[in-house]
């Protein structure tokens, strides 16, 4: 896997694109800055867009080539972002507590989600947020992005199980089309959720 995503941004362009994802930007613009965390974050669109808006940013990813491809848009952005090489087991936070987290297409198996989603929840601040958009169940069979592996991909029956202790915001499960890059075009179905720790 960490092979696969190697090669996919090797690539000149950006996989994803450069701009952030629509639903995390909208979500932004309409939020005081504070404390983000930005898990599998890739070639860094949606991290540097959080930096230009004043967000102190952590993010990770375990890709070399996205996590240097994520430095040097920051650079020509004129911004900076704490960017660290690590997996969802061994990642350790720097800035936590976060008041925000946000999960934009972290799709993983059902067992290291399950923990990792909890690991979350005790790193955002009392009062503070999870936001996510990736691919449900119903994206199995397109070609507009994803796993294919209907494991791999997410239902909110299943993230609201994930979240359970905390208090769900949003929820949705919708028709899109996706603009994001190469690897994200087309008719899509994902999920959306926003989920409120307690103070």
């Amino acid at each position: 896997m960490k092979q696969f995503w190697e090669e996919r941004y090797q690539q000149d362009e950006y996989a994803y694109g450069i701009e952030p994802n629509v639903f995390l930007k909208a979500y932004l613009e309409d939020r005081t800055p504070g404390r983000l965390l930005l898990p599998a974050e890739g070639e860094g669109r949606n991290a540097i867009f959080a930096s230009k808006l004043g967000w102190e940013v952590e993010a990770f990813d375990f890709s070399k080539e996205g996590r240097r491809k994520a430095m040097e848009l920051a650079v020509q952005q004129d911004t900076s972002i704490s960017y660290h090489l690590a997996d969802y087991a061994s990642f350790q936070p720097v800035l936590k507590p976060f008041e925000l987290v946000a999960l934009i297409y972290t799709h993983s198996g059902p067992k290291d989600r399950r923990v990792f989603h909890q690991k979350l929840m005790d790193w955002v601040a009392p009062g503070g947020e999870i936001i996510l958009e990736g691919f449900s169940k119903g994206q199995l069979g397109r070609d507009s992005g994803g796993p294919k592996n209907s494991d791999m991909l997410w239902s909110l029956e299943e993230l609201k199980e994930d979240f359970a202790s905390l208090t769900i915001t949003h929820e949705s499960e919708l028709e899109i089309t996706l603009n994001e890059g190469a690897y994200h075009q087309g008719h899509a179905s994902v999920v959306r959720l926003i989920a409120r720790k307690g103070t």
